[in-house]
């Protein structure tokens, strides 16, 4: 049995993360139609945006203000606010900015630290953990809300045991269930995902059904912080001043070029390198201690195994099976593996293949078939 909703008796309240993007935008309407009071709302980081905080979201309205300190007047870009809004406004729903600056601080600082120190990052999933399955928890509460929603493209099914399985979308591929992982497996049961009941195509007609300004909308690429796309630059910016330049070196010792810091590169890397070498190369590993950005060939890249830390199971420990899928990016296809639990929330990842762009500070996400079992951050 599916997980939504229009099981229960009774008309539910729902708290929707609106993005002013077109998933949670079909979201919104989706849960409306099962006849359940929803309450749109916008998630304001604290980013520069052409709108200063505290002025309209733009000259047609501004975003509703209530004297409460859970109900905070903000912005994020204009024209995302001011799409989210429209549609708010389209299904008559309430809609609030939500001033979420320190909460986004938090993550930005995770970010600057995680690259600063040679590992790769993954702020989207922290923002589920920390923000949309957290604080929007906290948000849910202080409106005596049963539900949190948002347009990721999952899926939540009942199970004998009572707690809801996290499972893959439709949409294999815009699967999102491997960047929700870290969220608190009692949360499932209060979680809604209206969208991963459908293909991208099908919410896009829907919009356009609906009449939508955001049905064409292009899907967000870059991390909503960001607002340049360079990481690097931007975890300079963000930082107290540090030398991170350092030696290209190959897999061999050979010193063959230098860099300008550690924050530009990620394992698995082969573009952007600025370095020519007369063939292809690729990041194998980054050494924070020495500051060496270490070079080779695609099968030097390949690993047999990874360690991995601060898991986060979705289902009881012991349903953990010791061969299962797993995916070390988001954007891989998930492979077998023979996976080992241990003390202190650690995990052990032995592949029945080796596979490249293991990287340090990215999720390991098991799987067995469609369901989410959980996972942890790869540290070695």
């Amino acid at each position: 049995m599916v997980w939504i909703a229009r099981k229960l008796k009774d008309m539910a309240r729902v708290v929707l993360a609106m993005s002013g993007g077109v998933d949670s935008s079909v979201a919104a309407h989706l849960l409306t139609a099962e006849g359940h009071e929803v309450i749109g709302v916008f998630m304001r980081h604290g980013q520069k945006s052409p709108v200063a905080c505290g002025e309209p979201a733009s000259a047609g309205g501004s975003l509703p203000i209530v004297n409460r300190l859970d109900h905070k007047q903000g912005c994020c870009t204009a024209a995302d606010a001011e799409d989210a809004r429209r549609v708010a406004d389209r299904l008559n729903i309430p809609f609030y900015a939500l001033n979420l600056e320190a909460e986004f601080t938090r993550i930005i600082d995770y970010f600057v630290e995680e690259y600063t120190i040679g590992r790769t990052p993954n702020p989207c999933v922290q923002c589920n953990n920390w923000i949309k399955f957290g604080k929007l928890f906290d948000y849910a509460d202080s409106v005596d809300a049963e539900f949190v929603a948002t347009g990721h493209y999952a899926r939540l099914e009942s199970t004998l045991a009572g707690l809801p399985a996290l499972l893959r979308g439709v949409d294999s591929g815009k699967d999102q269930s491997y960047v929700l992982f870290g969220i608190e497996r009692d949360y499932l049961k209060r979680m809604l995902l209206p969208v991963g009941e459908y293909e991208k195509p099908a919410i896009r007609r829907i919009a356009a059904d609906l009449g939508f300004n955001v049905a064409e909308k292009k899907d967000s690429q870059e991390i909503c912080f960001v607002t340049q796309g360079r990481y690097d630059q931007f975890v300079r910016d963000h930082r107290e001043p540090v030398d991170t330049s350092g030696e290209f070196v190959t897999t061999d010792g050979t010193v063959v070029g230098t860099h300008s810091g550690i924050e530009g590169f990620t394992v698995g890397q082969r573009k952007g390198l600025g370095i020519a070498l007369g063939e292809p190369k690729f990041v194998v590993r980054i050494e924070p201690d020495s500051r060496r950005v270490v070079l080779g060939d695609r099968e030097e890249l390949a690993q047999p195994s990874l360690t991995a830390t601060q898991t986060n199971w979705l289902v009881p420990i012991e349903d953990v099976p010791r061969r299962c899928q797993v995916q070390i990016r988001y954007n891989t296809a998930p492979v077998w593996a023979d996976v080992q639990l241990l003390p202190e929330r650690r995990l052990a990842v032995k592949f029945v293949e080796p596979q490249c762009g293991v990287a340090p500070g990215q999720a390991v996400v098991c799987y067995d078939g469609d369901r989410t079992l959980g996972g942890g951050w790869i540290e070695s």
